[in-house]
């Protein structure tokens, strides 16, 4: 059951989604039984007022798990739009689903399209600010196996996994692109991450090793391995990069930097877009122009006090906007309100 899916059936033509997905179905279905057969008397047992259900699969299995009489909230974390055989199973089970919630109003007019009559509403995702807060880094050089950088070198990084519409690429070019306008200039770059899904949509590091090394950015780019507390990462940049290629959900490596201080280059488009505004707490370029992105950190390297000023005022607008400390209170108004009390 964990394994069946259409995520990573991307790309692939309509007849051999179907026959994939129809395989993945017919192998899944005797352990899926089971599966709904035990939650569905964990659910009796339990009697909720209020069903949260969080990820396709799961939002599916409340029409089989769930009573008919108790609500039940579809948590939307991303664009059901660009899952057509998702699409499809979750128009069929939608009568289950009380209120959409979305974690963007992105996500909100996808779903809009996606389940038509389901009622949606936008709550927006947070972060722990206490966690995502200015202060110390780590050592960037000494995790990529660098040496110390220059007394003065500024630091641009790009956090992501390795799926390839996270903008690898596009930041190669642009740091690429920076390096040559300014050759004088102390900058070096550090793509942080690993290809820790497991699609076949992802560069390898040596991919992306040839790519800087083709750019002339061999001496220039540190790789950092997958970072499980990605906060002293962030602290650690001068200048944080969000360069997906496709419109995110939310964007929460966005909503991460800015909590951190950190002056931050956006790709806007989709969630990312909602979380700032432009030259008032982070920098915004169109999605894979490698070109505007240049230019966009150019200028921060050039500029401390727009470093600072950004920084300052994107912990500002995370604290005002991004505090995980209101989800509880709003979920459960929520919760309030569907259960009738």
């Amino acid at each position: 059951l964990r394994r069946a899916g259409d995520s990573h059936l991307r790309g692939r033509s309509a007849p051999a989604r179907a026959a994939a997905l129809a395989g993945a179905a017919a192998r899944a279905a005797p352990a899926a039984w089971d599966y709904v057969r035990r939650l569905r008397a964990v659910v009796r047992r339990l009697a909720p007022a209020v069903v949260h259900s969080n990820g396709i699969k799961c939002h599916l299995l409340t029409r089989l798990a769930v009573p008919p009489a108790t609500p039940v909230v579809w948590w939307v974390q991303d664009f059901y739009g660009q899952r057509p055989a998702a699409g499809r199973l979750l128009r069929a089970a939608a009568g289950r689903c009380r209120v959409a919630l979305a974690i963007s109003h992105a996500v909100a007019a996808d779903v809009g399209r996606v389940l038509p009559g389901v009622p949606v509403e936008t709550i927006h995702h947070a972060v722990d600010l206490a966690r995502f807060a200015p202060g110390a880094g780590v050592d960037l050089d000494a995790l990529a196996g660098l040496p110390p950088a220059a007394p003065g070198t500024v630091r641009v990084g790009l956090v992501a996994t390795y799926a390839r519409w996270k903008g690898q690429g596009t930041f190669l070019d642009a740091a690429a692109a920076v390096r040559a306008a300014d050759p004088g200039r102390a900058v070096r770059f550090y793509v942080v991450g690993g290809p820790v899904y497991h699609t076949a949509a992802q560069f390898t590091e040596a991919e992306l090793r040839g790519h800087a090394a083709r750019s002339g950015l061999a001496d220039a780019v540190g790789f950092v391995p997958f970072q499980p507390d990605t906060a002293g990462v962030y602290r650690a940049l001068d200048v944080v990069v969000h360069a997906s290629t496709l419109p995110e959900p939310f964007g929460l490596t966005v909503a991460e930097a800015m909590a951190c201080g950190r002056a931050v280059v956006v790709s806007a488009a989709g969630g990312a877009a909602e979380l700032f505004a432009d030259g008032r707490d982070a920098l915004g370029t169109p999605p894979g122009d490698a070109a505007a992105l240049a230019a966009a950190v150019g200028r921060l390297v050039r500029d401390p006090l727009l470093r600072i000023s950004l920084g300052a005022e994107a912990r500002r607008t995370a604290t005002s906007r991004f505090d995980a400390a209101r989800l509880g209170p709003q979920f459960a108004a929520l919760y309030e309100r569907l259960a009738g009390r």
